[in-house]
């Protein structure tokens, strides 16, 4: 690939970005007691970074519990993010949806989410009024190896599909759902390998290598955008840190193992890659890294500061209040 200086920067200021806040923030999140449940993406940076950078702010993505690398990928304020990390009324959800629940259709980011492949239908449903508007929106379902096996997952794959609908399946194969090995879990080796059974291209990637995902997700997006209908793209990713703030990763896996995934770290294979082609050099990268880590501690001060939401905001955003008219309208549809 030849990319240019400009989407080389951003691709690495994306990732540094993501595992700035998941390490800075999720920590300082502890020290606070506002962990909660609260899941890491640190060591899966180049996965949302290699497919978001194909999306404009018109496209979406459907996220999982383990989204804040995602919504930074797609553009959502990391400051505001923190902020509703923290609780804070001025969060981009207002300080309720906290990690699980963040969301800027701004951005066309339609939210992180606690069901296991929930977001799913979500995308697919985004990708269906792309495809009757005609705008060439395109949509991407993010889920994780875990969510590979939910019943939800394979409806959507198959009417994308009999649908040609604008939408990639993400699959972020980190290797473990939870603490269950994917090896035990799945029937196959690749889940892939089930894009044949829906008539979709299904594309296994090194998730850990940048440039391998936006390569593949190009491709996908294209494909997508040209009327082609949908594509499953597996990324062999692995996350660093526990399934959870409170999870001991080393109940279930080995010391070994994890060393091996971090000296593949993407940050690193990134660096090392433009250094040597001399695409960019070693002060343009410290630049980015200083750059970012004081923007992330900026934005846990910002947090820090800001108002907890006031005791009557728990009756707001429960409710959709339609007019009278539209009500109406629709009483005499269902006519």
């Amino acid at each position: 690939m030849d990319l240019n200086r400009e989407t080389l920067l951003k691709l690495y200021e994306t990732m540094v970005t993501i595992r700035n806040f998941e390490e800075l923030g999720i920590y300082e999140m502890g020290q606070r007691a506002l962990s909660g449940s609260v899941h890491s993406s640190a060591g899966q940076e180049a996965v949302p970074t290699g497919i978001c950078a194909h999306l404009s702010n018109t496209d979406y993505i459907a996220s999982t519990h383990r989204g804040h690398g995602h919504c930074i990928a797609k553009g959502v304020d990391p400051t505001l993010m923190m902020s509703e990390l923290f609780g804070r009324s001025n969060g981009t959800n207002k300080g309720k949806g906290g990690s699980m629940h963040i969301a800027d259709m701004s951005k066309g980011m339609l939210g992180t989410n606690g069901i296991v492949a929930g977001s799913v239908p979500l995308a697919v449903g985004a990708a269906l009024t792309s495809s009757l508007k005609g705008t060439r929106q395109v949509a991407v379902a993010f889920f994780g190896d875990g969510g590979a096996n939910q019943g939800v997952l394979h409806e959507c794959m198959n009417l994308a599909s009999v649908w040609k609908l604008p939408v990639i399946f993400a699959c972020e194969n980190n290797h473990y759902a939870e603490s269950t090995p994917v090896e035990y879990a799945l029937s196959i080796e690749n889940v892939a390998d089930r894009g044949a059974a829906y008539n979709m291209p299904g594309i296994v990637v090194d998730g850990m290598d940048v440039f391998a995902v936006y390569e593949a997700a190009g491709l996908a997006v294209e494909r997508a955008r040209s009327g082609q209908g949908p594509s499953l793209l597996e990324c062999k990713t692995y996350r660093y840190y526990g399934h959870t703030v409170f999870d001991n990763p080393r109940t279930y896996r080995t010391e070994e193992e994890e060393t091996h995934w971090r000296s593949r770290d993407p940050l690193i294979l990134f660096r090392t890659r433009v250094l040597e082609e001399g695409s960019l050099n070693q002060e343009e990268l410290d630049a980015i890294d200083q750059r970012v880590e004081q923007q992330i501690r900026d934005g846990i001060k910002f947090a820090d500061a800001s108002p907890l939401p006031p005791g009557e905001e728990v009756y707001t955003d429960v409710y959709v209040d339609y007019p009278i008219s539209e009500l109406k309208r629709g009483a005499n549809m269902a006519i």
